[in-house]
Parts: C-alpha cells; structure tokens; sequence
C-alpha cells in the first residue's frame, strides 16, 4: 500500500511582508509542528491577469496525518493566516 500524498496548505496576503512574517514564524516551529516545508511564493489567483495584482502566499507542506490531526493543522493555519490580516485557501 502506497501511503498518502503530503497535505498542502496556502495562506495567502496581500503583501510581502505578511508572509514573509509568517513563514519565518512557521519555519522556526516546523520541527515541533511537523512542517516538511514552509516557503513563500507569488500566487496568482483566479481572475488576476496582472503581475502586479498577484497576492504573496506561505506554502506548508505536512506530511499525512489522521484526518483529526489534518483537521487541527488546517485550524492552526486558518487562524494564523486571519491573525495577520490574510486568508487560508484550504485546497490550493
């Protein structure tokens, strides 16, 4: 049996500095949280044909977990993403 694909996560702002704040937040709790990856990326959502209209996201990649502890990481996310003014994309 092939295990699970690692769960991904975006939390998205409207500028770089949010996220950039936040992933170095997420970066120094990665062991203890378990995040295999934190970085910042340039997202371009649906409808933004503009570079410059492109939002800055903080990717966390997490390995498979029980779907109650997938449950609770996407919380912790959701509401760090809220605290510094941004939004949590559930699927990215």
């Amino acid at each position: 049996m092939q295990p699970e694909a690692d769960s991904e996560h975006l939390l998205v702002y409207p500028d770089r500095d949010s996220a950039d704040e936040v992933a170095d937040e997420l970066a120094a709790v990665a062991y203890e949280h378990g995040y295999a990856e934190v970085r910042v990326v340039r997202e371009a959502l649906a409808g933004e044909d503009d570079s410059e209209d492109h939002e800055w996201a903080v990717y966390v990649r997490v390995p498979r977990r029980s779907e109650g502890e997938d449950a609770v990481v996407a919380g912790r996310l959701a509401a760090l993403a809220e605290q510094h003014g941004g939004w949590y994309d559930p699927q990215p």
